[in-house]
This record gives structure tokens, C-alpha cells and sequence, in this order.
């Protein structure tokens, strides 16, 4: 039996938002979302996260140009630079007598699972009360330049950016890939990945070439294959690691 309730719907009919009107958020709304967000789930609960409310427009304007030009963050209502944050748990360990923090993968992990299941839940948050909005994931595109801009101290680095603002466009919805492409029952089935991306690229093909806006030829494998072969960043190692994380 499908059951379809107003939270099943917004996740459903997310689509990312890069116009919006000049309408402000009300500070208080802003506030209630960042609370109510702050109800994801977190590991051992350390709630390893920070955001930044970046208000100052120089600012703003030179994340969006290190960003790839995404002038979305200039316009938006709001912009907020999601970061995992290690600090205060380094504080609980050293007022506990358990000395400084090692830079484990695993802390690195838990610090932004943290910080993604917070973002996700203040975007579908955001989406439920009208608004629209979209992560930026580029601002990882020069972190050096924005850990600078916002004055983030060791055991912080910016994951992406969001936007939020009330939208003034509607995009077409996305096709996702199939459920029964991602789910894999007792073990993972490798052998159907081929002809599952191979049907999926026509779904998309079709929806490229019919959607309202920015009509093109192309496919999912096409797409895919350039986001993540031109976007290696491959920085982010250094950089991390300067900063506390990654070093065992």
C-alpha cells in the first residue's frame, strides 16, 4: 500500500532553486529551521557541525566567484557555508583528560555525516515552509581562500554552501534513478549495473531534450562521467589535512 503524507511529497518534489525574489527571510523563521533541523540524527550525538551566516555582500560575492560563478549565492536571501566542526568535541576531550584529537578518519567521517544530516534536514525544512534552495558544493573549489573569508579556525572545513530564498522559478523535476537500481537485496548485485545505467541514460536523454529550460542532448553517463572526472579537487587532501583532519 503507498501511503503519500506532506513530508513524503517535499522529498519527493525537491528540485534546486537558483532564482529567487528579493524577499528577506524572517531572522526568527531562519532561526526555527536551523533548530528544527538540528533534530537529525547524530553519531555518539557530538552534533559535529557549525554554519556559517555569511550577511557581509563582498564577502558573498567573492564565495560565488570562487565558487565557478554561481551568482546564486550573491542574490539568495541567505548563504550558509556548512561546516564540520571538531572543535568542541577536541575541547571535551581535552577537559577530560584525553588529550588532543589525532586527526582519525573515522572522526573526519562522523564530523560531516554529521554536518550533511543536519543540511539535509534544514533544506527539506526550508522547502517545507515555501522556500527554495540549492548547496554549493564549489565553494570546495578554493576552501584555503574560503576558510579565510569566514575566519574558520583548526578542526573546521567548509563542506558546501547553501542558498535559501523564496523562489522566483520553477525548474523541471529531475528524474531519479529507479528504486530497484539502488536497492540491492542480501548482497550487492554488480552484474546489472550496465544495463541499469544504459536504461537510465535514455530516461534522461528524453528528459534533457523535453524539459522547459536549458534543452540538451545529452545523458546521465554523460553528465556523471564530466562532474566527477572534472572535479577531482584534488587540494581538498592538503588541505584537509592542514586543518586537523585525515592524518591517521
Amino acid at each position: 500500500m503507498l501511503i503519500m503524507n506532506p513530508i513524503l511529497q517535499a522529498q519527493t518534489n525537491h528540485k534546486s532553486i537558483r532564482q529567487y525574489t528579493n524577499k528577506a527571510i524572517d531572522e526568527a523563521l531562519l532561526k526555527q529551521l536551523i533548530q528544527s533541523a538540528q533534530g537529525a540524527a547524530s553519531s555518539s550525538f557530538i552534533q559535529a557541525y557549525s554554519l556559517i551566516q555569511v550577511t557581509n555582500k563582498d564577502n558573498r560575492q567573492k564565495i560565488a566567484t570562487l565558487a565557478g560563478g554561481q551568482k546564486w549565492v550573491g542574490s539568495a536571501a541567505e548563504f550558509l557555508v556548512i561546516c564540520a566542526d571538531l572543535t568542541r568535541v577536541e575541547h571535551c576531550s581535552l577537559e577530560q583528560g584525553l588529550g588532543e584529537l589525532e586527526g582519525n578518519t573515522e572522526h573526519f567521517i562522523a564530523a560531516t555525516t554529521d554536518a550533511t544530516f543536519f543540511a539535509q534536514n534544514l533544506m527539506l525544512g526550508a522547502e517545507s515552509v515555501g522556500l527554495g534552495a540549492v548547496f554549493i558544493g564549489g565553494i570546495r573549489n578554493d576552501p584555503e581562500q574560503v576558510a579565510e573569508l569566514l575566519n574558520l579556525p583548526d578542526q573546521v572545513y567548509p563542506i558546501f554552501g547553501l542558498c535559501l530564498g523564496y523562489p522566483d522559478a520553477q525548474p523541471d523535476l529531475k528524474p531519479r534513478l529507479p528504486v530497484d537500481v539502488i536497492l540491492h537485496k542480501d548482497s550487492y548485485d554488480n552484474n546489472r549495473c550496465a544495463q541499469d545505467v544504459k536504461a537510465y541514460d535514455a530516461q534522461m536523454q528524453k528528459y534533457y531534450q523535453s524539459r522547459g529550460d536549458n534543452q540538451k542532448s545529452s545523458n546521465w553517463s554523460e553528465q556523471t562521467a564530466a562532474a566527477v572526472q572534472k572535479k577531482k579537487r584534488e587540494h581538498m587532501l592538503s588541505f584537509l589535512q592542514k586543518r586537523g583532519f585525515l592524518k591517521r
